[in-house]
């Protein structure tokens, strides 16, 4: 069995590339299905976010990373990943410091959430659930272990910061949000412990847009005030889940007159963007989307480094003693076979002696020839035993032993039984 990651994020590609491959919600499910069907691929999950699209596969070999690529994009820079890289990239990507903002608390519920998805489409199995569960772990460990997630950063509060960076303080600015989401709430959380005092609150959905506006003290607006918005606000930070153009060079275009020469920054935190690149071209008017929020990103990676060396020692850690187990349940079943055959053939000699020249043995003298048997067996297996379960699938041994006593050509389904007696001897 292989671990493949076949993907991409903002380290490989720019978010022109990104947003053409975003999966939306409710397409999930029907990837995940199209995924599971390709050939030699057993287990499947995939996670997609604003900054990266990465499929996670249990497969029978590296070749179906191939086929994966060839249900993605072709044509993109995608990165491929096997086995241990695999695995470390899914630990990193869960802990947070694979993410443009090191220390997001997001990731990890999406990473969980993605989990889920693929449980509910049948698209999982015990694989991958060992990997996502470790990963998970780690992920809770880094956070409690460093101080990467002090005074936690998200792709929002550094929308905050380019905010306060343009126009200093924002306590007397106006400040609109375009979507009323996870990120739109964290955005307001940061706005207001700048002290904004104009926040504006603007979504398709008026119920959604009043519950964040009551939360944050700030103003609902349906979406159809846009005009009216971009004419008001200094600063538009936009993170819907709309696949269109929401804030269109057009409707920028006309607000500009009633902003009397006022600059206007968009904040774009969507894939596929919110905010109409050509907006950027207009006079007085600056978009920012995601790869530029990279940048200041990087600083704060800079200003985290200690932290950020502890979080990844943890990673390998974590990573080395998963692989460690892996590689112990791979040497079992060659373990399980190994004593199961010593000891049918144990079984099966004692019944011809004791059928053959020892007749007269009463039931008690009986017991004590197939116990001798069975002790001889168990003497003489001891040394392999222990050397296959030392090795843990990680050399030659376990090959050479199912070679030499003809183990390959038995059933590789053993009872559950005698996969658990053997775990407890020696």
């Amino acid at each position: 069995m292989t671990i493949i990651c076949v993907g991409i994020s903002h380290k490989q590609a720019p978010i022109e590339v990104r947003e053409r491959l975003v999966v939306r919600s409710e397409e999930l499910p029907g990837r995940l299905q199209a995924l599971r069907r390709l050939p030699g691929l057993r287990e499947v999950f995939l996670l997609s976010t604003c900054n990266r699209l990465e499929v996670f596969a249990a497969a029978d070999s590296r070749d179906a990373a191939e086929k994966i690529l060839q249900s993605l994009d072709p044509v993109a820079i995608v990165a491929c990943r096997f086995d241990e890289d695999a695995l470390r990239h899914l630990f990193r990507v869960a802990a947070s410091l694979d993410s443009m903002v090191v220390g997001d608390a997001q990731i990890l519920g999406q990473v969980k959430e993605a989990a889920a998805q693929a449980q509910r489409a049948g698209a999982l199995g015990p694989e991958l659930q060992r990997a996502i569960a470790r990963a998970v772990g780690t992920a809770k460990r880094v956070r409690t272990e460093t101080e990467i997630a002090r005074g936690a950063l998200s792709l929002s509060s550094v929308a905050v910061e380019v905010a306060h960076k343009l126009l200093g303080d924002l306590r007397d600015r106006s400040i609109a949000l375009i979507g009323a989401g996870k990120m739109a709430e964290l955005a307001a959380r940061e706005l207001r412990a700048q002290g904004v005092k104009d926040l504006l609150v603007a979504n398709r959905t008026g119920p959604r847009a009043e519950a964040l506006a009551r939360e944050a003290d700030g103003v609902p607006l349906p979406l159809s005030d846009l005009p009216v918005l971009l004419v008001r606000a200094d600063v538009v930070i936009c993170s819907t889940g709309s696949a269109e153009h929401v804030v269109t060079r057009e409707a920028v275009a006309a607000a500009l007159k009633g902003r009397r020469h006022r600059p206007l920054f968009l904040v774009d935190l969507s894939v596929p963007r919110n905010v109409d690149p050509a907006a950027n071209d207009l006079d007085n008017v600056y978009v920012y989307d995601l790869d530029d929020l990279e940048r200041v990103a990087r600083q704060n990676r800079t200003l985290r480094g200690a932290q950020i060396g502890r979080a990844e020692k943890i990673v390998e850690e974590e990573l080395r003693a998963f692989m460690a187990q892996a590689h112990e349940r791979d040497a079992v079943p060659v373990l399980a076979r190994l004593r199961a055959h010593g000891e049918a053939v144990a079984r099966m000699e004692a019944e011809r002696t004791l059928a053959a020249a020892l007749r007269g043995l009463d039931d008690r003298q009986q017991k004590t020839v197939r116990a001798m048997a069975s002790a001889i067996v168990n003497k003489l297996l001891h040394g392999p035993t222990a050397r296959l379960r030392n090795e843990a699938g990680r050399g030659p041994l376990a090959e050479a032993a199912a070679a030499l006593f003809g183990l390959e050509e038995r059933s590789q389904s053993q009872p559950e039984a005698v996969v658990l007696s053997l775990a407890g001897n020696g």
